[in-house]
């Protein structure tokens, strides 16, 4: 697939390394030159400088017969000018569109194709804090993903010494759950990947992903770490966007209190919020967390747009007495030095976009797909379709399917049934099928696997 990624920036840097691995044919499209030469070393990718919205810079760019656009620069009305031209001169057949402001989604007119002409719009504020609202609504989870609109979870926890289930077979969780069925998708042990059988045994400190019906997660968490006690109050330290977005959607489940540096975004966030308590302050003033009691609070959350400042905060808190924390981290090489110390959870805005972006990358019908231990695995959601005679899997039993290695089917969402995947579980037409793979050069392999054949039309 011929991809135009429009921005060198870390996300759009993420995204081109993670397509460019699958094969497919990517250009990025930049104003700053020599961001694109430091690019063009490392990465096997075409660069093009210049203005990511002019023509003559798209069509250098390859516009005229690329298969996607997807506009990740840092300024909304760059991306929006970019797909208008892509869909104006070139007629792309689809374009992805990064936009913050809040305020360009107010009409379906201006966004459709008589509009800017954008398929699909990414809102990288509301997919990180819809992200951190999950994780909050399960204590103790390192990672929450929803499956066929949340009928199924896909769940990443830590495993802790003394857990029912720690220090044995996995066989066994059938034996202690015998009304809950569940299937441990995969185990990550100090950073490598393990696919499960029924004989591996879970360690402690192992990170387990499980998938399992929505209502059956906590139970199945049991079973590997003592259940966290459900969150009540929460520290919001920075009232950007993310900020904003995250103590909106969670200020009438829980008390919400927001500590903001300037004084006019203060006031802001005062107009747009209804319950949550706005602190004017820095999140690191030591006599600012210990007057709003942060030993007792359950979560705090640093979300400013500065590492070191985030990190520092969270760690302040944590000395502090705060139960948990979590911090937004940019520069994707800390997240992997600072999580599960001090710092409990580390989130990756990248990681969790690229999520959503690789979604309406992936060929045949794949409706969704995540991003898992900061981009080394991936847990995708297919529908099947077609018949025995034009569908790789449909009418086939799960042991039955040409998988690649690494690769594993975790549960099948029937309408509004959740299936645990077993050996003998036979695929039906329109079954939503929730895989897990650890290795991501398969990817291109099980896209196919979903590809229905000519016969079926």
């Amino acid at each position: 697939m011929k991809i135009i990624i429009l921005g060198a920036n870390q996300v759009g840097v993420t995204l081109a390394e993670t397509l460019a691995k699958e094969s497919n044919d990517i250009t990025i499209v930049d104003s700053d030159p020599e961001r694109l030469r430091e690019l063009k070393d490392h990465i096997d990718v075409g660069v093009v400088p210049g203005n990511p919205s002019h023509p003559d810079v798209l069509e250098r760019a390859g516009g005229q017969d690329a298969d996607m656009i997807i506009a990740l620069t840092d300024n909304d009305e760059v991306n929006m000018v970019a797909c208008r031209v892509a869909y104006s001169l070139f007629h792309t057949p689809k374009k992805i569109c990064r936009i913050r402001a809040s305020a360009y989604f107010s009409s379906e007119k201006l966004l459709g194709k008589h509009g800017i002409a954008v398929d699909v719009v990414i809102s990288p504020e509301t997919i990180v804090s819809t992200a951190i609202a999950q994780l909050l609504s399960l204590p103790g989870s390192l990672q929450v993903l929803d499956f066929a609109d949340g009928k199924a979870q896909l769940v990443a926890v830590k495993a802790f010494y003394g857990g029912p289930l720690v220090g044995q077979e996995i066989r066994l969780l059938r034996q202690h759950m015998p009304s809950v069925d569940t299937r441990v998708a995969a185990i990550f042990r100090k950073d490598r990947p393990i696919i499960p059988e029924g004989s591996t045994v879970i360690e402690a400190d192992d990170e387990v992903f499980f998938v399992a019906a929505k209502n059956d997660i906590r139970a199945c968490m049991g079973e590997l770490r003592r259940l966290d006690k459900p969150y009540k109050r929460i520290i919001i330290a920075g009232g950007g966007t993310v900020g904003l977005r995250l103590a909106e959607a969670i200020e009438s489940l829980y008390q919400v209190k927001v500590i903001e540096r300037n004084p006019e975004r203060c006031k802001e966030l005062g107009e747009h919020l209804n319950h949550a308590i706005i602190l004017n302050g820095e999140a690191s003033q030591r006599d600012l967390l210990i007057e709003e009691n942060i030993a007792d609070a359950d979560v705090f959350i640093a979300l400013t747009n500065d590492d070191e400042a985030n990190i520092m905060s969270c760690l302040l808190a944590k000395q502090l007495g705060a139960r948990k924390v979590m911090s937004l981290i940019y520069n994707a090489a800390y997240v992997d030095l600072i999580q599960g110390g001090e710092i409990d959870i580390a989130i990756s805005p990248q990681q969790v976009m690229i999520g959503s972006l690789l979604t309406h990358v992936r060929r045949g019908d794949v409706v969704q797909v995540h991003s898992l231990r900061r981009g080394a695995a991936e847990a995708m959601e297919a529908i099947a379709h077609g018949d025995a005679s034009s569908s790789r899997v449909v009418g086939r039993a799960v042991q039955d399917i040409d998988l690649p290695e690494g690769t594993t089917i975790g549960a099948i969402v029937r309408g509004d049934e959740v299936l645990i995947a077993h050996d003998a579980t036979v695929i039906e037409s329109e079954d939503h099928v929730i895989l897990f793979l650890v290795n991501r050069k398969h990817i291109p392999e099980v896209e196919r696997l979903f590809q229905v054949g000519l016969t079926f039309f």
